[in-house]
């Protein structure tokens, strides 16, 4: 910023500064119209995100439209869910059967013999955990696929530390330890229920790998934790009938019995249950009213940006914008589009969905509910059939539409790359412009401090006459 470097003009009644600051701001008065267009570029570049927000969002509702899944939807209804509840994946066909409960499934459990004295060291050697199938008659264990667990117990470990230990060791049992009158007891408990996960409990001493030695078995030292335990709970499969047949489950969910169906057993029944599949137009209708939905947001806003208020002689931020005038259209023809592959219907509005002034859309679900009722494969084939051109479904169409729109070299990136150089044309054209302004202000200044200089030296010589002149009138006076 150029300053003034005398003041003399100042000092003759002449405001320098206030001088050269209007006429820098009468310079600059065409940068305003620069900064105008800028904004207006980048409202426009966030009217156009938003924009593509909407139509990403009606893609989305396009596509649930023509996923199978939204249209296999059913419903699954029990007798009393409190004691067998169940679900369905889309697609499974209709069908009832009866389920009773004898039993639920349960893990095994165990406890030790009274451990005395409270909180003593156990004595070293080695704890085995196996997970495998106990047979009842005769008593036999038979160990599963995995590998055993060995867990090393040091001399002066007490119960709590094994506890610690073997819950620390993913065994597939969680220890706990109970506290009564006769001593401290090592509770163990499968992490899963069935007959195919119950647990053997083995300890070794003195090096001797063989967990039904005597050595291992004798109520000394480390073996006291297997000697006298106790099976509180045995591990079993859940058992039920499905329409008088016996069914049975590692868990109490049932979930390979029934073809496309899942039911829990919740508690031992009384009497038979009876399970329920139907299909279930819900998730059909929730899409398709989303899909009206998504489609209304952008037309709106389409419609409000691109309108011209004659009352207010006020227009839109995009009237006259021929691309988003385009887009609208684009939008509007797929909605107005006509199929040939929906059978009964080839048109929305057949199936209640129509056109309003303005160009929303509107839902008669009535009407809908109707079509859904009498010709469901008819509606699902107006949105969804993929027979190609013409016999594409409507969503199908629409679908492609967005896709179009949002790709990489698409609608909305060409619009965002034309007004991204817009925005940064008018930044340099700023900048030259700011570059000229501070150029005209350097030569202004330099000229008014010329100036300056100039008066100064002529109110000096001013000042040396007028004392002349009172001299020599004085010498002759």
């Amino acid at each position: 910023m150029a300053t003034i470097s005398s003041p003399g003009l100042a000092t003759n009644g002449l405001d320098v500064k206030s001088i050269i600051s209007q006429l820098v701001a009468l310079e600059k008065r065409p940068l305003d119209t620069l900064k105008l267009q800028a904004a207006t570029v980048s409202t426009k570049i966030s009217a156009y995100g938003q924009i593509k927000s909407l139509v990403s969002a009606l893609g989305d509702a396009a596509g649930k439209l023509t996923s199978l899944t939204g249209w296999n939807g059913v419903s699954t209804s029990s007798s009393d869910s409190k004691y067998v509840s169940a679900t369905a994946i889309g697609g499974t066909l209709p069908t009832t059967f009866s389920v009773e409960v004898q039993s639920l499934a349960k893990a095994q459990a165990t406890a030790s013999a009274a451990l005395l004295p409270v909180g003593g060291a156990l004595g070293a050697g080695t704890i085995r955990l196996e997970l495998g199938k106990w047979s009842v008659s005769p008593a036999s264990f038979t160990p599963g696929s995995g590998q055993p667990v060995d867990i090393t117990v040091s001399a002066s470990d007490t119960l709590t530390d094994v506890a610690s230990k073997i819950n620390g060791s993913n065994g597939g049992v969680t220890a706990s330890i109970l506290s009564d009158a006769s001593g401290e007891r090592l509770l163990l408990r499968s992490k899963t229920t069935g007959e195919e996960a119950g647990f053997r409990l083995g300890v070794m001493e003195g090096g001797d790998t063989n967990v039904a030695s005597a050595g291992n078995t004798d109520a000394t030292g480390l073996s006291r934790l297997v000697a006298g335990t106790l099976v509180t709970q045995a591990a079993a499969d859940a058992k039920a009938t499905v329409n008088g047949i016996a069914v049975s489950s590692a868990t109490n969910t049932f979930a390979s019995t029934i073809s496309g169906v899942t039911f829990k057993a919740e508690q031992v029944t009384t009497a038979p249950i009876e399970v329920a599949v139907g299909k279930d137009d819900t998730a059909i209708k929730s899409n398709i009213a989303e899909f009206v939905k998504a489609y209304n947001a952008i037309n709106q806003l389409l419609q409000d940006a691109t309108k011209y208020d004659s009352k207010t002689n006020s227009a839109g931020l995009l009237q006259g914008d021929s691309t988003a005038v385009a887009l609208q259209n684009s939008l509007r023809n797929a909605i107005q589009s006509v199929t040939s592959g929906g059978g009964a219907f080839s048109r929305l509005a057949d199936v209640g969905i129509t056109q309003q002034l303005g160009g929303d859309l509107a839902l008669d679900s009535t009407k809908l509910a109707k079509a859904l009722a009498e010709k469901p494969d008819d509606v699902k084939n107006l949105f969804r059939n993929t027979g190609g051109g013409s016999a594409n479904g409507l969503a199908v169409q629409l679908k492609a539409l967005t896709t179009n729109l949002l790709s990489t070299d698409g609608f909305f990136k060409s619009k965002d790359d034309t007004l991204q150089l817009n925005l940064k044309r008018n930044g340099l054209d700023q900048a030259r412009f700011n570059d000229r302004v501070d150029a005209f202000e350097k030569r202004i200044t330099a000229r008014y401090n010329a100036l300056d200089t100039q008066m100064s030296t002529l109110n000096g010589l001013n000042a040396y006459i007028a004392q002349q002149v009172t001299t020599w009138n004085k010498s002759t006076g």
